[in-house]
């Protein structure tokens, strides 16, 4: 095992160009479609395209892009991402709107976007009249949304290679709704960008990725400090655990509580920051997971168990595309590492396991025990720790951390719950 000396001696303080955070954190909105995980993407690249044909900036051109990637911030539910996909229009639309502005308006390297993303399924002949809404946000939100229903319309033609033969009726259905549900002159840029076969293809997955990687070589790099990872982190980390009531706030709490032993044992202030955020994101790979599995209050099944455990390998999918964020991307991943080598998704060993990703296991387990559950009540504080004890013995989490737990049951607690209740 290593000792905390040497964990001290190995901390690296986190050097993340903020940009390709962000653009590596959006590929999580893209799991809620589960079987189509381009959406977003899709919808960037598609009003960039229209951007250029209405002769934007470069600037403008790029944030229209990062738009697209994030316009979905508020959708964690696979129920709400089906409507989205199946339906043009539906009672509820606005609600994802009102979360994802919400989560972006007090985050300031993305407030911008916080407007538009509100009213990215208004109606433009609604939002033309808005005397409080600048033109130009009323542009963006408008044209987020004609794409986004574009891209509806072309989903069932993705799986099965109908999409070339079907732009015309896409087209066409889109010019209907010129002047009601969408404003004429974006029509009109869209009817232009999509008049060839580039347009359609250039939505390929393979086509997607180099899309990303041209707009990332355009970007000037921005370097990130802790408060905003952090901030980052806890945007996301609400996108997980609004995902499932029997997830809510799961993620803070594991976040809190890890952060609590770390420093309890030793761990330098840098690790201690990242350990934050590594319990901030160490579910995102639940956004995946279908609804029914996730909700479920029974045991799960065979085959439900194996697509619950796939969630650690998502979430390595995602973080381990952000350079610096090495250590982070290893101790959220490992929280599911069993000490013997017996966990999943890597099976790591022990004497590979950081001292660091043992801690956010434990913080893991425990704060799901004491969580109150829509299907039970959570575990006390002594019944918790009785339950930690007897993992420690059977060689499944470490004694010494459940030991540092155990210092401080109280403090403990009001970490791992956001709401300590009287009693517990």
């Amino acid at each position: 095992m290593q000792t905390v000396e040497v964990q001290k001696a190995q901390s690296v303080a986190l050097a993340v160009d903020l940009n390709r955070a962000i653009y590596a954190l959006s590929d999580a909105l893209d799991l809620v479609g589960i079987d189509d995980v381009g959406h977003g993407k899709r919808v960037g690249v598609m009003a960039s395209a229209c951007a250029r044909v209405l002769q934007k900036s470069e600037e403008e051109i790029g944030f229209l892009f990062g738009l697209g990637l994030l316009h979905d911030i508020g959708v964690s539910s696979t129920v709400v991402h089906g409507h989205l996909v199946t339906e043009f229009d539906w009672a509820g639309s606005q609600v994802h709107c009102e979360v994802g502005y919400d989560m972006l308006h007090s985050f300031a390297p993305l407030a911008e976007m916080a407007l538009p993303i509100r009213y990215h399924h208004s109606r433009w002949d609604a939002l033309s009249s808005r005397q409080d809404l600048p033109p130009h946000v009323a542009d963006y939100a408008n044209l987020i949304f004609l794409v986004d229903r574009v891209d509806a319309f072309s989903a069932s033609h993705y799986a099965n290679g109908t999409l070339l033969t079907s732009t015309d009726e896409i087209r066409n259905r889109m010019k209907s709704y010129a002047g009601s549900y969408f404003a004429p002159h974006l029509i009109e840029a869209f009817l232009q960008a999509s008049n060839s076969e580039a347009f359609w293809l250039q939505l390929e997955p393979r086509s997607l990725q180099a899309s990303l990687r041209d707009r990332l070589s355009m970007d000037a790099a921005r370097p990130a400090d802790m408060r905003e990872l952090k901030q980052l982190a806890g945007i996301f980390s609400r996108i997980v655990d609004a995902k499932s009531p029997f997830t809510a706030e799961h993620s803070l709490g594991v976040s809190r509580l890890s952060r609590f032993m770390a420093e309890r044992m030793g761990v330098s202030p840098e690790n201690c920051d990242k350990i934050e955020i590594a319990g901030l994101l160490h579910d995102l790979g639940k956004l995946r997971i279908p609804d029914d599995v996730l909700d479920k209050p029974g045991a799960l099944n065979a085959e439900e168990r194996l697509t619950i455990n796939t969630h650690s390998y998502e979430t390595f999918q995602i973080l381990h595309q952000i350079d610096g964020f090495e250590e982070v991307t290893r101790w959220a991943v490992y929280h599911h590492e069993e000490l013997d080598g017996g966990g999943y998704p890597f099976g790591i060993h022990s004497r590979e396991l950081p001292l660091e990703a043992r801690i956010l296991r434990v913080a893991d387990i425990f704060q799901a025990m004491v969580q109150d559950r829509p299907y039970r009540r959570g575990l006390s504080a002594d019944a918790a720790l009785a339950f930690m004890n007897d993992l420690a013995r059977q060689g499944r989490i470490e004694s010494k951390i459940v030991s540092a737990l155990a210092d401080d049951m109280s403090g403990a607690m009001a970490a791992a719950l956001p709401y300590l209740e009287p009693g517990r």
